[in-house]
């Protein structure tokens, strides 16, 4: 497939590992219009494209992302001077924007997001839709939605309950308060806390490109069995995992990979 060209992200590849970063610095990467959009666009596209096997989302500038930029709330609720049509174009335009950030979760290849600085509103929807978060020394995350008098809709209280302590989940959606970097790694919103962006881009690097060495079907069925545990039952998820490996379990890799674990080498395989 061409690769897509955008206006608001930045996209580059180190061997099999593509990092997507948010590219309106002078904004602090506020999320307008176009970036909602071209995220979709990115990630779908992600998901097909055979030679990446995992993303990295950061930001570029001195801030990964000061969340929704606040102009598009003149253009959310349409033209119309009727109600009931204004109210369906705001619901249909909320479905869309939350249409573009699950298409990171719903991308087959494990994203991990790499967050300096400034993570609030709209940027903690983004990154709850990630496998994995890691955060500079200076990183905060806010729900900053209820200081506008709005409730957060476009993923964070679906998913952030899922992530943290429920209790910890409701105290930040109900203050907006700041939660730094080392209070995110203590509830385990992100994995680890790096000194500065150039240390947190370097080791998300490490971990992505270890990820990438893997068997890709392996990991993409990993990603779609933790997925779908979150959402059902144990036995629905086991029944799941079953017919899954009875269908998509490659011989090949698995012969690749036991061949490499019994040399002691990095076993080769097959986008």
């Amino acid at each position: 497939m061409e690769r897509p060209s955008f206006d608001t992200l930045e996209l580059q590849f180190d061997g099999q590992v593509a990092t997507v970063s948010l590219n309106r610095p002078d904004k602090a990467n506020c999320m307008n219009a176009g970036m909602w959009a071209e995220l979709q666009t990115c990630f779908e596209w992600l998901d097909q494209e055979p030679s990446v096997r995992a993303i990295i989302l950061a930001g570029r500038g001195n801030h990964f992302c000061a969340g929704l930029d606040l102009a598009m709330f003149g253009t959310v609720h349409g033209d119309s001077s009727e109600l009931a049509r204004r109210s369906e174009h705001l619901r249909r335009t909320i479905l869309r924007m939350q249409d573009n950030l699950s298409a990171i979760e719903k991308c087959r290849k494990p994203v991990l997001a790499a967050i300096h600085k400034t993570c609030i509103g709209g940027g903690v929807d983004l990154v709850c839709c990630a496998d994995m978060r890691y955060a500079t020394e200076d990183a905060y995350f806010s729900i900053r939605e209820i200081d506008i008098g709005m409730t957060a809709d476009v993923g964070t209280l679906q998913r952030l309950p899922k992530l943290i302590p429920d209790g910890v989940a409701r105290e930040l959606a109900y203050t907006g308060r700041n939660m730094d970097a080392e209070e995110a790694r203590e509830v385990g919103f992100v994995n680890r806390v790096f000194e500065d962006r150039e240390v947190l881009m370097r080791e998300v690097m490490v971990i992505a490109q270890a990820i990438a060495r893997k068997s890709p079907l392996a990991v993409r069925g990993s990603k779609e069995m933790l997925l779908y545990s979150r959402d059902h039952t144990v036995a629905e998820s086991l029944n799941y995992v079953a017919t899954w490996n009875a269908g998509m379990l490659s011989e090949a890799d698995l012969q690749a990979g036991l061949k490499a674990q019994f040399e002691k080498q990095q076993a080769n395989y097959e986008d």
